[in-house]
């Protein structure tokens, strides 16, 4: 032990030597800059959107030319425009009638824009999401690879490949299925039952709800052999790539299902079926929609229109003859919409479960949120609430817009127009033609929106890794 006369000289000493260094040059930290060339989220959702606008200025341009429509002449700028922003945003609402207006080559036209629409979502979505889970952590990559099982997700070309592969899969086995019922059933022949099998099997699988006929699939509303093959290629394309991936993989291992499959089947199921009883029981004994079938005919058309909500844009009935009470239960489906990194347009099953599970977990009083076994991160729950707020704020601007250009239409014809072009729909009360240009612009946005904005937004959100070095003081205000 040190007498305390040497211990003040050793300090003393200390001091002597330490101001004798001076102060240590702290070697500064090179900037870090941004490579030009570098693939990053915001870079990807850039790139999604201007392709998107590219794609829409070119198919405008094909559906201008004179050999796109029937009739002498051209098509005009709005009723090109809108076609092409209908079909590249894979929602179906249209201002002419497809079979009647445009021609073989103007439904070709029409077919290319859908496909590049429903694959581009599809792929950049999931490149969106390898770029976003390439930032994160180690223990966070280590712990999403393990709930998804899949080491090589990383892989963009090989899943890009896969997604390709995927879709010409799902489409031939349903335009197989669709053109020998035409041609067995109706007596096309080949060339013309092959062609309305293609188009419907791309129509249906990437949710656009574009049809070959004036009045969609009424005339075949009791035919399970042309619904069913139209409902399982919705459905598939409205569950997301990396749920059809996983299934493809594990189907017989759903414990080992990561969270986002499990919510999307579960919620998939649940408003499939809740839909389904809804619209039969309002509908059951409308003498215009479902009156006069029998009961399988009935059920048939229920599920139908059930499944179609969830962004396709089909109807095997008339949806302008429905109660509005049928409107208003279609609303809810088509704004929540199907799951992420899919065809389906809406808010996505996954964000309404979140706020679902946030929502039960302050009523019972739970600390943290469960999901499934699993607690839920914060940020999520963030993300989820940003996604709703905005969306639920575009369609109520957009619908107070057309209230003030069309209020002789009346609000419940207004919002399920509006709904169904912000969660590209498709389905319409037949107002579309009606509306004027502005109303018709419009919803052109709301189209376009709705297509690229949940993505664009909720990749921004997770992107964003803003560190805060102090926290300001609680305080809280009254709630109800």
């Amino acid at each position: 032990m040190r007498m305390p006369l040497e211990e003040a000289l050793l300090r003393a000493r200390v001091r002597r030597l330490t101001r004798r260094a001076g102060p240590r040059a702290r070697t500064p930290r090179p900037r870090r800059t941004t490579d030009p060339r570098e693939v990053t989220p915001k870079r990807t959702a850039q790139l999604l959107v201007g392709a998107f606008a590219a794609a829409l200025a070119v198919g405008t341009v094909l559906l201008l030319l004179p050999a796109a429509r029937t009739g002498p002449g051209a098509a005009t700028p709005l009723e090109a425009f809108f076609t092409a922003a209908s079909a590249i945003c894979v929602t179906g609402l249209v201002v002419v009638d497809t079979p009647v207006y445009w021609t073989p080559f103007g439904q070709a036209v029409i077919l290319a824009l859908i496909q590049l629409g429903g694959f581009g979502v599809m792929s950049f979505a999931t490149v969106l999401g390898i770029l976003l889970f390439r930032r994160l952590g180690l223990s966070a990559r280590i712990t999403s690879a393990t709930e998804t099982k899949s080491p090589g997700y990383g892989d963009m070309r090989g899943v890009l490949l896969r997604i390709l592969a995927t879709t010409v899969v799902i489409e031939a086995a349903v335009a197989a299925a669709l053109g020998l019922r035409f041609g067995l059933g109706y007596g096309y022949e080949p060339a013309r039952a092959l062609w309305h099998g293609v188009f419907h099997a791309v129509s249906a699988f990437n949710n656009a709800g574009f049809a070959l006929y004036s009045l969609s699939i009424t005339d075949f509303a009791a035919d399970p052999w042309i619904t069913l093959p139209l409902m399982v290629a919705v459905v598939l394309g409205g569950l997301g790539f990396p749920v059809l991936q996983q299934l493809r993989r594990e189907w017989r291992r759903p414990l080992r299902w990561s969270m986002n499959t499990r919510l999307v089947l579960m919620a998939t199921a649940v408003l499939l079926g809740a839909g389904t009883v809804f619209l039969c029981a309002v509908e059951w004994s409308n003498p215009a929609t479902l009156g006069p079938m029998r009961t399988d005919e009935k059920l048939l058309a229920g599920l139908f229109q059930s499944v179609i909500a969830r962004t396709a844009g089909f109807n095997s009935i008339d949806v302008a003859a429905m109660h509005p009470v049928s409107w208003l239960g279609l609303d809810l489906l088509m704004l929540i919409g199907g799951g992420p990194a899919g065809t389906a347009g809406g808010l996505k099953v996954t964000t309404v479960a979140v706020l679902g599970f946030v929502a039960w977990a302050e009523i019972t009083g739970q600390g943290a949120v469960t999901v499934l076994g699993k607690r839920l991160s914060r940020s999520v729950q963030r993300q989820a609430t940003t996604v709703v707020v905005l969306a639920l704020g575009a369609v109520a601007t957009a619908t107070t817009v057309l209230m003030l250009l069309h209020e002789d239409l009346g609000l419940d014809r207004i919002l399920f127009e509006v709904v169904s072009a912000f969660a590209t729909v498709g389905l319409s009360t037949g107002i579309t033609a009606q509306l004027s240009p502005a109303a018709q612009l419009v919803l052109v946005a709301l189209m376009f929106l709705g297509r690229l904005g949940p993505i664009t937004v909720a990749t921004a959100l997770a992107a964003r890794t803003r560190r805060t070095l102090y926290e300001l003081p609680k305080e809280r205000p009254l709630i109800g």
